[in-house]
Parts: C-alpha cells; structure tokens; sequence
C-alpha cells in the first residue's frame, strides 16, 4: 500500500523533528499557563527553552497514578483534576469540551470540539479505510472514548459509521448482513466471536475485507486467522488519555509513531530517556492544546525500531505494546517499586544496568540485585547492598554481571516467586 494519508507521513525526520521542537515551547507554556496541574509541575521551567529532546528530557513525567490523584483531591471541583485546558459551565474551564468520558479509576478525559479530535483517521487510513466505505464501529459507545475516537476519525476519512457498539452479538451480525460494511473497527476479539457465531447464525460476513483492531493484544496467530477467514487486520495503539500514539502499516513492521506526538522511551521508574532499541517506559508528549499533556508516562512497554518503515513513512517507529513498566512488588511486607533500583544505581556511577530478582515463598523470599559493569572496583558489591538497605529498607545480595548481559525487556524487577 503505497499510498498516504497527508503528506506529513513522508517528509524527511529533522523536518519533522524541527516542526515538532519548534511547536513544543509554546505547549509547554500553553500547559503551564492554561491548566493549574502543569502550572505547579513545570514550575520555574521556561517554555521558550525547551526546543530540543534533551531539553525536554529534563522535565518531570507525569504518571497516570498522578493524574488520578489529582482528579480524587478535586472531585466536585474540577474533573480533570487541573490538567484540561477545557470545559464546561461550573468547571475551571468553562467552555471547549464537546464530551467527558470515565476510563477506570475512575479518571475522566475531555473531548475537544476540533475535527479527529483523537488522530485516528491516519490510524483508520493506514488499515486500508477510504473514503465512502461503511465501517461496522464495535467499541463502545458509552462511558469510556474508544467508540468516539474511531467514529470521529472515520467521519474526518470520510467515512459512514455504524455504531455497534458492545455486546448484542446476533443483532450486530444481522446488521452486517444486512448493510454490507466493507470494514470492522473492535476489538480483536469481538471480531474472531462475530466470524465464529456465522457458522451458528448463517449470517454473511463476507463483505467485511479489512479491520483496525485495538484494546487488547493483538497476536500473529490471530491475524493469520483471520486473513484464512478474508479480513486483513491491522492494529493501532492509543489511550482515553492521548488519543493515537502509533499504528501499523502493510509492512507489518512495527508501528509507526503518529504525528502529532513526541514519542521518548525512558527506563522504568524514572524520566531517563533508554538509548533506541532498548525496552523502557513509553512517556508521550501530546500537541494537543486541549489536554496539554507534558511526558505522560503511559505506563506500558515498548522499544524504538532502527530504520523507516519500508511503505515509505518516515515517522519512528515502536514494537508495539510489550508489557507493563510498573513492576512494584511487596517483598516481606514491604512495597518495592522501580523507581527505588534507579535510586540504587543513581548512587554507583559504575552500574549501566540494573535488575532485581525476587525468588523464594511468600514471607520467605530473598532479593538479588544483579548489576552490569565493565569492570566492577573492589568493594562495590558491599556499598551497592548498603544502598539497597538504605533505600529500600530491605537486604539483597549483589551479583555483578558483564556489560550487555541482562535481557533488553524492560524489566527493572523481576518476579520469580510462587504465588500456588
């Protein structure tokens, strides 16, 4: 597929890295100037001033376990918990937001009143999508964004929407049938129960030839299932919060990072930016006036891809979704997050990489910090396990390792122990 949806997706990456930091300053003053959450996070820091990543790379990330902090300590007060730069009548805000959903937690996220208000249509685009065709939309439609995401998306494509939505899985296989849509917006799932129950119902579904999937993991094998049953699947990823961060091409490498984002992997627990290829944290900027989020930290997995995407898009592109960053674990009563083994190397210049093993029973477990360095100095063993005691109040024993050994999968603690 060679074809693009603007002509954004190919020009060359220091353009697009220069409109982008060029951009950036004055979102960063919009957040802090607009929204009293960023005021009070990015106080002191000059918008003017960050202009390139590492600039960036400085300011603190915001968690969602932050956000949703903020929104409890101001229920009634402000929904969004100082972060939205809309509103409606009674809210800080007043005016902008055309919806309001709740994700779990639960957290509320505003709807804006711009066109593809979430970016999906070049998510939508890149499935294969065009103008005029009928897209059987399954996610839902009520409390939380996703079906407002796709709908408003398919609508900026061109596109005519039924709205499915969830559950109702006969009716929703009449309607198929019936008005014969080129196309299914869902979840992966959903769609391989639709093609399943035809067997039963006798419904057609054989006008849908193509599907953008989201929300859940999206495996080969399910893929190649259902390519066997004549639909080409492709994935997207994106959250309630920033709407699409990424999504895949024909070239099934990879997925490709979406332009109105600025896209950092950073190792888990801190705001330190991994070198490209290692896995960490997924933090994403958004350029969004209305929800100006500054280093989001999504709190999910992933890795940068070396090279462009061979449809010709010249965006970075990521591996996809690949697992959890918070990898906190209680450990003889006692929580131990990520963020503590950072804290651990922060302080011993002479570690590039850390990982800590948690094995044993449950009450009887023990702790091993293994630690990478080239060429560890006497004594670094017993000063590295004092810190450990220090910051996390427990003991560990330390097992310096070579350079490069530990495995690139963004794990900072593991969990080894038996839970049977």
């Amino acid at each position: 597929m060679s074809e693009f949806y603007d002509a954004l997706e190919t020009r060359a990456p220091a353009l697009r890295e220069a409109a982008q930091f060029a951009a950036l300053p004055e979102q960063v003053a919009r957040a802090a100037g607009r929204t009293p959450a960023f005021a009070a996070i990015l106080a002191g820091v000059d918008g003017a001033s960050i202009t390139s990543r590492a600039a960036l790379a400085r300011l603190p990330v915001t968690r969602k376990s932050e956000l949703l902090e903020r929104q409890k300590t101001l229920r009634g007060r402000d929904a969004f918990g100082g972060f939205s730069a809309i509103g409606w009548t009674g809210q800080p805000a007043a005016t902008g937001a055309r919806r309001v959903f709740q994700s779990p937690g639960p957290i509320y996220e505003p709807e804006g009143a711009g066109s593809d208000y979430w970016r999906m249509a070049r998510a939508i685009f890149a499935a294969g999508f065009r103008a005029g065709d009928l897209i059987h939309n399954s996610f839902s439609y009520h409390l939380t964004p996703a079906g407002s995401m796709m709908e408003t998306g398919a609508h900026a494509l061109g596109c005519t929407v039924f709205p499915g939505g969830v559950g109702n899985t006969e009716l929703q296989l009449q309607a198929v049938s019936e008005l014969r849509p080129q196309g299914y917006i869902g979840t992966p799932s959903f769609l391989k129960i639709m093609v399943e129950k035809t067997a039963e119902t006798g419904a057609d579904l054989s006008s849908i030839t193509k599907a953008l999937v989201s929300g859940e993991a999206f495996p080969p094998s399910l893929r190649h299932w259902l390519a066997e049953h004549g639909i080409a699947g492709y994935q997207c990823y994106a959250t309630a919060d920033l709407g699409l961060i990424a999504y895949e091409t024909a070239a099934r490498e990879g997925l490709v990072i979406d332009e109105g984002v600025i896209v950092e992997i950073v190792r888990p627990g801190t705001g330190d930016p991994v070198p490209d290829g290692e896995v960490g944290e997924l933090v994403v900027t958004t350029l969004n006036p209305d929800y100006p989020l500054i280093r989001f930290g999504t709190g999910d997995l992933s890795a940068v891809l070396a090279g462009s995407c061979p449809t010709g898009r010249t965006a970075p592109r990521i591996k996809g979704w690949m697992g959890r960053a918070d990898q906190t674990t209680k450990v003889r009563g006692m929580f131990v997050h990520p963020s503590q083994v950072a804290d651990v190397v922060r302080r011993h210049p002479e570690i590039t990489r850390a990982r800590l093993v948690v094995e044993g029973e449950m009450a009887n477990d023990r702790m091993t910090l293994h630690i990478e360095c080239d060429t560890p100095p006497e004594g670094l063993a017993a000063r590295v396990a004092e810190s450990v005691r220090d910051v996390t109040k427990l003991r560990a024993d330390i097992v310096p390792v070579a350079a490069g050994s530990l495995p690139n999968d963004g794990k900072v603690i593991e969990d080894r122990r038996s839970y049977h």
